[in-house]
Order: C-alpha cells, then sequence, then structure tokens
C-alpha cells in the first residue's frame, strides 16, 4: 500500500463517519458498504497507535476536524499537527504493509 492509498483511504474514512447515521441505517436494510469495513481495519490499527496518533486519527478522521481546528484545540501550531499526521501516515503505511505480508506467508504455506 502507498502512501496515497493510506490518505484516500483516510478520505473515506472520514466521509463515513461524518454520516455515519446514514450508513448505519442502510446497513439496517440489509447491505453493507465496503468503508464500514475499512473503519474497522483502521480502528485496530488504531488501537495500538500512540496515544498521539489515535488521538490526532480520531480528531481529524471520526470528528472531521481540520489541521487548524485540531492545532487550535490542541494548543499547537497548524504546523506541528501535519508533522504529526505525517507520523500518522507512516505509521498506518508500516501497519498495512505489515499485514499484506502477513497475509502473502499465511496464504503461500
Amino acid at each position: 500500500m502507498t502512501k496515497h492509498e493510506i490518505k484516500a483511504d483516510l478520505q473515506d474514512i472520514r466521509y463515513y463517519y461524518t454520516h455515519k447515521a446514514m450508513f448505519d441505517r442502510a446497513e439496517d436494510t440489509g447491505f453493507k458498504n465496503i468503508v464500514v469495513k475499512k473503519a474497522e481495519r483502521y480502528g485496530v490499527y488504531m488501537s495500538r497507535a500512540s496515544p498521539k496518533l489515535y488521538a490526532l486519527f480520531y480528531s481529524l478522521y471520526v470528528e472531521g476536524k481540520t489541521h487548524l481546528a485540531t492545532a487550535m484545540d490542541w494548543n499547537v501550531t497548524e504546523g506541528h499537527i501535519k508533522n504529526v499526521s505525517n507520523q500518522l501516515y507512516l505509521y498506518l503505511l508500516k501497519e498495512t504493509n505489515k499485514e499484506e505480508r502477513d497475509d502473502a506467508i499465511r496464504g503461500s504455506t
């Protein structure tokens, strides 16, 4: 997986949480969008993340805040939030690639 793909997934997850009530209603009718599984998978990754990365993920992608709004909430600069965002992308890249390697190993045995 690439950083670009991680960013695309995160945008899908932000959309999901912004419209979660609609997704929940749709799921009650018998179908589940793939973004629900994606949000669950990333939730597992974030459960193992540092508290700072976890908090950033929650602020940006669950609450749907901007970098600036998060910076104001945390009383830091927007540049600091962008730096932590890069750490988040790298962490998620490592986690998704580890999962892909583990899946490949299991599939080859």
